[in-house]
Parts: C-alpha cells; sequence; structure tokens
C-alpha cells in the first residue's frame, strides 16, 4: 500500500478555485462541500445535501446543458464510491467541458472516519479509465495538483483526477443548507432574468 499523501484538502480544493472564473462547481455531500465554501461562497457553487453518490451525475447534466461553460464537480471518495455507474455514463456522453475531482482520504467522513475502500487499494482512477476516461490521474504532490489543475482549465473532457490527502479534519464551515434557496441562487447567477422563466 502507497503512503498516505500528505496534501491539504482544503488546500487543495482552495486551489481548485482560485481560479475557476466563471466555472460551474457541484460539491458532493459532506467535506467537498464544506472545503468548498471554506474557499470562499459562490453563486455558481451548488452544494449538495443529502444526494450521497449525484454529484457526478449532477455534474453531467450541467455539462451537456452548458457547454460553454466549464464545470467542476469536487466530491469525496466515499461518495464516487457509491456513484461508480455516473463514470460510464459520463464516459460514453463524452462532455467536454467537465471534471471530476476526488478528494480522496480513504475515510468516510461522515459516519465516524471509517477507512474506506480506497484506504484499503481500491484503485478509482483506473475505473474511471475502464470505463473510458481518455484523461484520468491520481494526484500525490503539488506538482501533479498543479498540472491537473491546468487540464481541468484548458483540456477536452471529461477529466477525472482522484486526489489523495491527509485525513485530518478540517475545522466545520456549513454553507447555505436550504435546498431551494441553493438551487434559485444557483439558477439565477447561471441564466439571470431566464431562471424566472
Amino acid at each position: 500500500m502507497k503512503k498516505q499523501s500528505a496534501l491539504d484538502r482544503r488546500k487543495v480544493v482552495a486551489a481548485l478555485l482560485a481560479d475557476r472564473g466563471d466555472a460551474l462547481v457541484v460539491t458532493g455531500l459532506g467535506s467537498p462541500t464544506y472545503d468548498t465554501y471554506a474557499a470562499g461562497d459562490h453563486d455558481l457553487n451548488f452544494y449538495l445535501w443529502g444526494g450521497m453518490g449525484g454529484a457526478a451525475m449532477v455534474g453531467l447534466g450541467l455539462a451537456l446543458a452548458q457547454p460553454k461553460r466549464r464545470v467542476l464537480v469536487i466530491t469525496g471518495d466515499g461518495e464516487m464510491l457509491m456513484g461508480l455507474g455516473s463514470l460510464a455514463t459520463i464516459a460514453v456522453a463524452a462532455p467536454k467541458n467537465l471534471a471530476i475531482a476526488v478528494i480522496d482520504n480513504g475515510h468516510y467522513g461522515e459516519t465516524g472516519m471509517q477507512r474506506a475502500h480506497t484506504g484499503r487499494g481500491v484503485d478509482i482512477t483506473g475505473m474511471a479509465k475502464a470505463a473510458g476516461f481518455k484523461s484520468a490521474t491520481t494526484i500525490r504532490t503539488q506538482a501533479a495538483l498543479k498540472l491537473w489543475i491546468s487540464k481541468f482549465h484548458r483540456q477536452s473532457g471529461p477529466v477525472f483526477g482522484d486526489i489523495k490527502v491527509s485525513a485530518v479534519a478540517a475545522p466545520m464551515a456549513l454553507p447555505l443548507r436550504d435546498g431551494t434557496a441553493i438551487k434559485h441562487r444557483f439558477r439565477t447567477a447561471l441564466l439571470g432574468s431566464k431562471a424566472l422563466e
């Protein structure tokens, strides 16, 4: 088994979002949502609450509906494992504007930090490649993260990155938790006055 990465999850997510421009961001349940909010709230952040396993598919829907916008899904290893079928669907649809960043600490953070399958050797990058992703990478270093971030901004997708981070907990940072309000805020930021039609 490879040595646990020393990458800090909060710093990783802040780096992913530093030059996001007008990218649409979908966050998975739990820590990816907290990390994204801690990096700075944004009207084009779509925080999922209680939608375990659904972040990648929400990202796919947005990428297909908004082909001129970059879409970044920031999710966790537990959620990605729960929604593995989405990798096949995304690879077949092949949206050029979609990237999936899995913040992988090898643990189930929302249920008590039990060791997860990726912490026991399951290779979700290999699964993404087998599903048909042309670009799928496991990231363990700052240099590799920097290179992957440039892919998210420039390379034709779908792009997949399994980013290995430390299992050290970060302080809780809770964004808006009202699903209806999140949806309306996101739609208005994306569509402007059309959101009301």
